[in-house]
């Protein structure tokens, strides 16, 4: 087989590079050539041939020794330096596609002899395996493989050679080798017969570079002429022969080159190529690399339609002409060549083709490319490509396109299985999300982008775009962020769409809702009418709906999907829809616009109703169904629960018992009403949607009608039949019944009885047939039509009686009836007798105790006396005419019981009227009657509950009140038996409603004063229902009695008028119900008599002088009724308008301030009854002034320093300025003296001539005489007057002024303050203290003027009071002085402040502060320190220089931090004391920080608990700086102390796999500071690891079969070298059941199937997986069988390997341990 290309990330896409030459590379060429040609000659047969590799891991000690023995060929091949690869000048073009040897180092074997087994092999390699890049090959120094270098190679490097291709390897000279063309020329080394190549050969270090292409032309010109011709394999498979050069060069390039990049894992793993193999030489291999073909319809190139692998790279093709004859190739390598493109068209014959090498070629596009259905791996890598524009690929899983000049996705083509896409270093990488852009464009296939796994948030971003993202990129659309890309891509659809949409019409909206799986998905296209163009027609819209694939391409049309809504299928999801929408207007199409939705999702499984209807006529009888549609949702559909209910008019829905089916018919009982269709849908998985329900209009009744009539009884005569039928029709009314007796003579039927439907037989019927009429007519009186039936002849029978039988409940009390048949007579006139008897069984009369007489009456009330016995009742039949029959008897079924309370009847007596009383009565049994309970209810219709009528209960009375007017009234009574049980309770409602009393006036009296003009009002007090428009009357009543009506007068009120004067009023009421009722007339009480009106005063005029000194009086005439006590005002007018009000009297004496004014009376009348009339008023001329004039001159007693004024008194007008003088005097003067005081003695002294005077110190004592000479104000004088005090000048009283404090010393106040009033005496102090409150306290024993504060004084204020007292002992007022500032004590202080604690991260410090030894201070910090405050600060980075503030640090103790290690910490400090005053602030600082022990707190593992998710260790840190801490991962299995490391996990990340399932992960988190100081590890766990839901449910389906088979791949080179590499997958088989596991080689036309491992789960069976390749796993039956599988995915390794783990642990019993290889 044709083994599979695999690529990795060096091969894909490589950059030319130059290097120089060395200057003796000729010769140097030269001579390895001919040391390689004897080397040929001596040591290698012509032809060789060897078995191939075989994978199977049991074949390798076959391996080991072809290795060894190849190994000895090239040693001694090997023996002098070789020359490097570099020596080759010639400038190629990087191969691309090319496969990388992984090892390097490692050397093919050869067979000893010519005598090896030829064993028949068909082996395909593809080009370039084992090929190194010419980068790599030209860093290889010239002497850099010795002879030694294959002796020192491992034996992994020589295990597995790689497959080299059987066509012969031909060498070609570089063009500037002159001297190895000579060489070649002289000396040929190698035969031609050497060019046909071995199976196994030594590789060379790139069977496609420059240098090791120039070794080979040198070696083929040297063997033979005909080297350059191309040569074939047949089904004998050859490979070429290398030099020695060769190999060394290899080995020494490869050595070199090898870099972490070169010992990456990460393969493109390409699709294996099919190859068929036979035992017939076949041809289907061609490889001419290098071989300088400029066409490929040349002579000589053979190209054949059974070629298969096609080599044609490193030529000079450039164009495809002749490549269609290639209809079966499936690998077509034409890297390297000159194609430009376009011309691919030859191509479209080559359909099996599966990869194809366009790299290193010039080609500017790609559309010509054709179709190819099976092509799975595309290289175009460095070429000139703008954009990847092309024919869709079905098959494509790997596309190179790296190292072009691609800008642009325009025309990306549709490649819906692409799984690798790489575009690096062109300049499309500039493009902001391009990644994500290609997401969008290829769709959930694309698994790595530019050679690295998708990035997590470039798919979260692509999620982000809209559906039709993808189609706007291919179109052209400039990609932009996912924010804009919504509202950008609709208007790049626009404008697209804009000249094709209908005119005068603006396209809005197109898109279309999120689609669920058999959910209604709606489309919304919105076009905006231009209002400026008048348009009648309306736009019609259609609609076609399209499935399309996992991305939004090859869209096919849903049939019948023509509508706005469509309903995605299960088969639809994860697919996209596209909605094509085409407006039509005025029957014209337009083109067509379309939306995309997002792909479908599944469904919920919950249902849905979408629409629910109710079908059918609603007319009663009638069958109505209801009819739901349902969105499933991705449920299976069932069958939903439906339920019908009633609805009446304004009530809510009630449930119709059995109604629970989708029909239902309609009875009596829903006509009327609606009826409420609820349904909810239900899965047949038994998922309930959401109810919904529909409302039908009213039922209507049917048409009445009745059917069945038929007559129940016998003919005969005396007995009662009864007409029966059944109606239908609505609710039954007064349907009427007759019937009629046959007339013998004429056989017609004559009506005798109607309205009932019983009639008894009588003796006219006897002999003859009656008939019964049935009329049906429903309540709302509709008549149908009339049904009659006809008896049998009546007969005549004798008494006698059948059927008897005791009808009621037998116990106490109750009410029995007897019931019988009576034919031949009447069971009216047979009697009953009632017996009760100890026995069950009737047996003779004898044995029966009567316990009533013989009575006509039927029924029959047990007495008291029957419990515990049976009742008998004896009938005895008669006939009307005293006929009397046999008697019969009849026995009751068992003995009479106790009854629980209960009442026998219960009913209400009274009439039903307002006032009248109701009155209960009933009839009790059960026992004695304890206290039962009444309660009387009001109902406003019969059917209501009623309200409680709480001052009645209790009572059997109830005193109906106007409230239960209209009202039904009921009374319930409870009984209740004296052991307290109750019974049932027991209702009697009245018949009718309350009817309101007979109208009547309870009161009647008038309101209103009894005044002319004053209206009157009637208050009354109705009783007798509701009040309608009563009936007034007013009346007079004279002084004689008479009485009259007033006219007009009939309303509630009355305005008395001057008619009524003197005269009695009285008003009269007939009292009207709002029924028109009418009651008796009720007269009022008379009131009056009337009085008169106001007052009024006629005239008014003043009487006497305007002249000051005189009187004025005045004259008024009155009117208004008797004249009483009028009232007067005088009033002086001034200047301004202004009054003053003077007197009310008669007369008005005139007064100096009259002068100059005006006087103004204003009279008031007054009626005798003491009415007031309106006022009356008049203002006299001005007042004249009469002749100064000094009436009185006194002199008050005077006191010092206070202003004496004279009392005097002047008349006459206006006072002027008189004239005064004062005089002092030590006596008293009398009579002339005093007249003439200024000749008076020495001893009276002039002191001033003002109208008052101020006596000074030397006026007390003596006595002060006044002359005065009035004087009015125009300077006319009066006659002098002269006074003098009737005593001395007295003191004045003691005062103080300008109270104050002053400070002498702390602590110590003095008061001051300034005396007057006589001399001091003993003056008193005293001091006081205020509160905050403003309360001011006396302090006790403080009264000196001096103070020394104390304790009790701090935070008030004082006061120093002042009492001064004069020498008399006269004491004056206390004055307080202003209040002092608040006294407080001394102000706590801080001596010191020492810090306790270590400085060292994660310590707390503590601040203690150290306080003075004064006693001050101790008793100022014991009794006045209200808090310690503390504020914490840092120290910059610098140092200890500057400190900041650290805000949220304000205690007395500070846990140090990692951010203060290498600072400085100073802590300061102020005290605060009671009064809210603080200290100067105390600070102390401590040493430089020091870290801490390292120390993780908090640890956790952070993780969704599924053995596909991430898992990180999250913990705080604390300790210094964190270096590099250590993280443990280990395994531990629930219930098992014992911990399972797992290897090279040591991150803060794990990634959990499937070999975590059932485990618990524990982090091991060992903290470590910066300086390498370790702390105590900590750990953390999970819960046990649970597996991936979608992994578990495939899981468990495939256990739970037992047998499962899973497809892989097998790597065979890599088996063989237990190494990561290249090398050839192969298809493998892998069979699993519940005993054993087996690895198959599928068969093929020429081989069987062929089983590799097997083996059973017994230990030490074990399933290994690679953490650096999620594909791999290793199957470990033992140690010499194992196999290392690959698969697609990560989820189905997954899958295998808990399949495996499922079936060994439950069918065999092997640990889980044991199946993870882990020894615990």
């Amino acid at each position: 087989m044709e083994a599979p290309l695999a690529l990795s990330s060096e091969d894909l896409v490589e950059k030319p590079q130059a290097s120089t030459l060395p200057k003796q590379s000729s010769s140097n060429s030269a001579e390895s050539v001919k040391r390689s040609s004897k080397t040929t000659k001596s040591g290698i047969s012509p032809v060789t041939r060897v078995s191939g590799p075989v994978v199977s891991s049991r074949k390798r000690a076959e391996g080991k020794a072809v290795s060894e023995s190849t190994l000895n060929t090239v040693k001694s091949s090997l023996t002098r330096p070789t020359l490097s690869s570099n020596a080759a000048n010639l400038k190629r073009r990087n191969s691309t596609g090319g496969v990388l040897e992984k090892k390097t180092n490692s050397v093919s074997k050869q067979p000893d002899g010519a005598n090896s087994v030829v064993e028949k092999r068909v082996t395909h390699s593809i080009s370039g395996q084992g090929h190194q890049s010419l980068t790599e090959s030209r860093r290889a120094s010239l002497p850099s493989v010795s002879a030694k270098t294959p002796a020192r190679a491992s034996p992994l490097d020589v295990k597995k050679p790689p497959p080299v291709s059987p066509v012969t390897r031909v060498s070609r000279t570089s063009p500037r080798s002159d001297i190895s063309k000579q060489d070649s020329a002289r000396k040929p080394a190698v035969k031609p017969s050497l060019s046909v190549s071995t199976s196994k050969r030594v590789p060379s270090s790139s069977l496609d570079s420059s240098g090791s292409s120039s070794l080979r032309r040198m070696v083929s010109k040297a063997s033979s002429p005909s080297a350059r011709s191309p040569s074939v394999t047949s089904g004998l498979k050859f490979g070429s022969l290398s030099s020695s050069v060769d190999r060394g060069s290899s080995l020494s390039g490869r050595r070199k080159a090898s870099t972490p990049d070169s010992r990456d894992s990460r393969f493109m793993m390409l699709p294996q190529v099919e190859v068929k193999a036979g035992d017939d030489v076949v041809i289907t291999r061609l490889d001419l690399r290098g071989h300088r073909v400029r066409s490929l319809d040349a002579s000589g190139l053979n190209l054949s339609p059974k070629l298969e692998f096609v080599y044609l790279r490193d030529n000079l093709l450039s164009s495809l002409v002749g490549i269609e004859i290639l209809k079966r190739v499936k690998v077509l390598d034409l890297s390297f060549n000159d194609f430009k493109g376009p011309g691919f068209e030859p191509l479209e014959n080559c359909k099996a083709l599966q990869q194809l090498y366009l790299a290193g070629n010039q080609i500017t596009s790609l559309a010509s490319l054709p179709q190819l259905p099976n092509l799975e791996f595309l290289s175009v890598a460095q070429n000139r490509l703008k954009s990847l524009s092309m024919a869709s690929q079905p098959r494509l899983q790997v596309l190179a396109a790296s190292k072009n000049k691609i800008s642009t996705l325009k025309g990306f083509p549709h490649l819906p299985v692409l799984e690798h896409l790489r575009v690096e270093e062109n300049p499309i990488l500039e493009m902001p999300h391009l990644e994500a852009a290609s997401i969008l464009l290829v769709g959930p296939t694309l698994k790595k982008f530019n050679d690295r796994d998708l990035a997590r948030e470039e798919q979260e971003i692509a999620k982000r775009y809209p559906a039709h993202t993808a189609l706007c990129i291919r179109d052209g659309w400039e990609f932009c962020r996912p924010e804009l890309a919504a509202d950008s891509t609709f208007r790049f659809l626009v404008e697209q769409w804009k000249d094709h949409l209908p005119p005068g019409y603006i396209l809005k909206e197109a898109s279309a809702d999120p689609p669920f799986e058999e959910d209604a998905c709606h489309c919304h296209f919105i076009f905006a009418k231009d209002r400026t163009l008048s348009s009648d027609s309306e736009l019609v819209l259609k609609y076609q709906w399209f499935i399309g694939e996992k991305t939004p391409t090859n869209f096919v049309a849903i049939a019948d999907a023509e509508g706005e809504v469509y309903w995605p299928k299960h088969e639809d999801i994860d697919k996209f829809l596209k909605i094509e929408c085409t407006p039509v207007l005025r029957e014209t199409e337009y083109p067509s616009i379309f939306a995309v939705s997002s792909p479908v999702a599944p469904g919920t499984g919950y249902p849905k109703v979408l629409n629910l209807s109710v079908q059918g006529e609603l007319v009663e009888g009638n069958v109505i169904k209801g009819f739901a549609e349902v969105a499933w949702c991705g449920g299976t559909p069932g069958k939903g629960v439906a339920s019908w209910l009633r609805r009446r008019w304004n009530s809510s829905p009630v449930v119709i018992v059995g109604a629970e089916d989708e029909e239902y018919r309609l009875t009596i009982d829903d006509i009327d009403s609606s009826l409420v269709f609820m349904y909810t849908p239900v899965t047949e998985e038994g998922a309930k949607g959401e109810p919904q329900y529909a409302m039908t209009d009213f039922v209507k009744a049917a048409a009445p009608s009745v059917s069945n009539v038929h007559i129940l009884g016998d003919a005969v005569e005396g007995n009662t039949i009864k007409g029966t039928g059944e109606y239908f029709g609505g609710r039954e009314g007064p349907s009427k019944f007759e019937w009629l007796r046959e007339n013998k003579e004429t056989g017609d039927f004559v009506l005798v009885s109607s309205g009932t439907a019983e009639y008894t037989l009588t003796k006219a019927d006897v002999g003859r047939h009656l008939a019964f009429v049935y009329i049906p007519i429903n309540f709302e009186g509709q008549e149908g039509e009339s049904v009659s039936v006809t008896t049998e002849i009546v007969k005549q029978a004798p008494p006698k009686v059948t059927h008897l039988k005791i009808i009621g409940d037998l116990r106490e009390g109750n009410k029995v009836t007897v019931a019988a048949t009576v034919t031949g007579g009447t069971e009216g006139s047979s009697r009953v007798q009632w017996f009760k008897t100890s026995f069950s069984e009737l047996e003779a009369e004898n044995d029966l105790e009567a316990v009533s007489t013989s009575k006509i009456a039927k029924a029959f009330r047990i007495p008291l006396s029957a419990v515990g016995y049976y009742i008998v009742a004896k009938f005895t039949p008669m006939a009307p005419d005293g006929e009397c029959g046999d008697p019969a008897y009849v026995i009751s079924e068992k003995a009479v019981e106790t009854l629980p309370p209960s009442l026998n009847f219960l009913s209400v007596t009274g009439d039903y009227s307002e006032g009248e009383i109701l009155t209960a009565s009933y009839g009790y049994i059960g026992g004695h009657e304890g206290k039962s309970l009444y309660n009387w209810y009001l109902h406003e219709i019969e059917t209501d509950t009623g309200a409680l009528i709480p001052e009645a209960s209790g009572h059997l009375q109830y005193r109906i009140r106007k409230d239960a007017i209209g009202k039904f009234v009921s009374f319930k009574c409870t009984p209740v038996r004296d052991d307290g049980t109750v019974g049932e309770p027991r209702t009697c409602l009245g018949q009718e409603r309350v009817r309101p009393g007979s109208p009547r006036l309870l009161s009647l009296q008038i309101l209103g004063r009894g005044i002319e003009g004053s209206t009157l009002h009637v208050e009354k007090k109705y009783w007798g229902g509701e009040e309608g428009d009563s009936i007034f009357r007013w009346f007079l009543i004279g002084p004689d009695g008479t009485q009259n009506e007033i006219k007009d007068a009939t309303t509630a009120s009355y305005t008395l008028s001057r008619d009524d004067i003197g005269f009695l009023i009285s008003v009269s009421c007939e009292p009207i119900r709002s029924d028109w009722a009418r009651g008796p007339t009720v007269l009022s009480e008379q009131i009056g008599p009337i009085l008169p009106g106001p007052p009024t005063c006629q005239s008014l005029q003043f009487v006497g002088s305007l002249m000051e000194g005189h009187s004025l009086n005045f004259v008024a005439s009155y009117s208004g009724g008797e004249r009483g006590k009028c009232t007067h005002e005088w009033f002086r007018v001034k200047g301004n308008g202004a009054k003053d009000k003077l007197s009310g009297n008669e007369f008005l004496d005139l007064t100096l301030e009259d002068v100059g004014k005006c006087i103004e009376l204003v009279y008031t009348p007054v009626r005798m009854d003491g009415l007031r009339g309106v006022p009356k008023s008049i203002v006299s001329d001005a007042i004249a002034p009469a002749d100064p004039l000094g009436l009185e001159l006194v002199i008050l007693d005077s006191c010092e320093d206070k202003e004496v004024v004279p009392q005097k008194s002047y008349y006459g007008g206006q006072e002027g300025n008189g004239e005064y003088a004062w005089y002092r005097s030590r006596r008293k003067l009398q009579g002339s003296e005093l007249m003439n005081m200024s000749d008076a003695s020495e001893d009276v002294l002039f002191i001033g001539k003002t109208l008052s005077y101020k006596p000074s110190l030397v006026d007390v004592g003596a006595y002060l005489a006044l002359y005065w000479v009035p004087t009015r104000a125009d300077g006319k004088r009066g006659e002098p007057l002269v006074a003098i005090s009737d005593h001395p000048v007295n003191p004045a009283l003691p005062v103080v002024s300008n109270v104050h404090i002053s400070e002498l010393s702390s602590g110590v106040y003095s008061g001051e303050g300034e005396y007057y009033g006589g001399y001091e005496g003993s003056s008193l102090f005293s001091w006081y203290r205020e509160t905050n409150e403003g309360t001011i306290i006396l302090i006790n024993g403080a009264n000196s003027n001096t103070y020394k504060v104390t304790d009790d004084d701090y935070n008030c204020r004082l006061l120093f009071g002042y009492t001064p007292v004069r020498s008399d002992s006269v004491v004056g007022e206390l004055r307080l002085s202003e209040r002092t500032d608040i006294i407080l004590p001394e102000l706590p202080k801080i001596e010191m402040l020492a810090l306790t604690g270590k400085a060292i991260e994660g310590e707390i410090l503590t601040a203690v502060e150290l306080i003075p030894k004064s006693d001050t201070q101790k008793h100022v910090w014991d009794k006045y320190k209200k808090d310690v405050r503390y504020q914490w600060f840092s120290s910059s980075e610098t140092g200890e220089q500057s400190f900041e503030p650290l805000p949220s640090q304000r205690s007395c103790s500070y846990k140090v931090r990692l951010e203060d290690i290498g600072r400085y910490l100073r802590c300061e400090c102020i005290v605060t004391d009671v009064f809210g005053r603080s200290s100067e602030p105390a600070s102390a600082m401590t040493a430089s920080i020091l870290p801490g022990m390292p120390k993780i707190d908090k640890l956790e593992i952070e993780g969704r608990g599924f053995h596909t998710n991430l898992y990180a260790v999250r913990g705080i840190y604390t300790g210094g700086k964190e270096g590099k801490s250590r993280i443990q991962w280990l395994r531990s299995m629930v219930g098992s102390p014992d911990l399972i490391s797992i290897p090279g996990e040591e991150g803060r990340m794990y990634e959990a796999n499937v070999d975590d399932v059932s485990y618990r992960l524990v982090a091991i988190y060992t903290p470590v500071r910066e300086d390498g100081v370790e702390g105590q590890p900590v750990s953390a766990s999970t819960e046990p690891i649970a597996v991936e839901p979608d992994v578990h449910k495939e899981v468990k389906q495939k256990l739970d079969l037992g047998a499962v088979k899973f497809e892989a791949l097998c790597d065979r080179d890599r088996s063989l070298k237990k190494a990561p590499g290249a090398g050839t997958l192969e298809r493998r088989i892998l069979e699993v059941n519940r005993k054993r596991v087996k690895v198959v080689k599928p068969g093929s036309k020429t081989s069987f199937p062929a089983t590799e491992i097997r083996g059973s789960y017994a230990p030490p069976f074990h399933v290994e997986l690679f953490r650096n390749d999620q594909h791999r796993l290793k199957i470990v039956v033992d140690s010499e069988n194992e196999v290392d599988l690959m698969v697609q995915t990560r989820h189905m390794r997954d899958v295998i390997v808990l399949v495996i783990r499922g079936l060994a642990q439950r069918f065999n019993s092997t640990s889980l341990n044991s199946l993870l290889k882990i020894e615990t």
